[in-house]
């Protein structure tokens, strides 16, 4: 019962990280096509939104938390920080180093945070503790 609801939660966040992904990816692509933004500046700036979106879909539709916004934003941020790090880097090894075209970087790159992301949240930033019924 308990790897059902682990996948359940994970589905759940999969579907806030699509919209999350849809804001992310959309302010990327803008920022390259129209404005001319290297592309590792313009994934970070899309990652940045993309978190602010996530944050409020997680909160209450994936992980249905009741922890104080003060105690979770200052986690998801911290979390949101090393997914940003993450991603970042990433952006940076596969456009500036191997070449990759930046969609195609990012697609990779999206995998990798949302592993890190799916993790922190859960076991951290929307923990919450088992009652053992004492």
């Amino acid at each position: 019962m308990r790897l059902l609801s682990i996948f359940g939660q994970l589905a759940r966040f999969g579907g806030a990280g699509s919209v999350s992904a849809v804001a992310h990816y959309g302010l990327l692509i803008l920022l390259v096509q129209v404005f001319r933004v290297a592309p590792v500046l313009a994934s970070a700036a899309g990652a940045l939104l993309g978190a602010v979106v996530n944050y409020s879909l997680n909160y209450r539709y994936t992980f249905n938390s009741s922890k104080r916004h003060t105690e979770a934003v200052a986690k998801f941020a911290v979390i949101a920080a090393g997914g940003l790090i993450l991603n970042t880097l990433s952006m940076l090894v596969a456009v500036d180093l191997l070449a990759f075209h930046y969609l195609l970087a990012q697609v990779g790159t999206t995998g990798l945070v949302f592993i890190w992301s799916f993790l922190g949240n859960r076991c951290w930033t929307f923990h919450a503790p088992r009652e053992t019924g004492e």
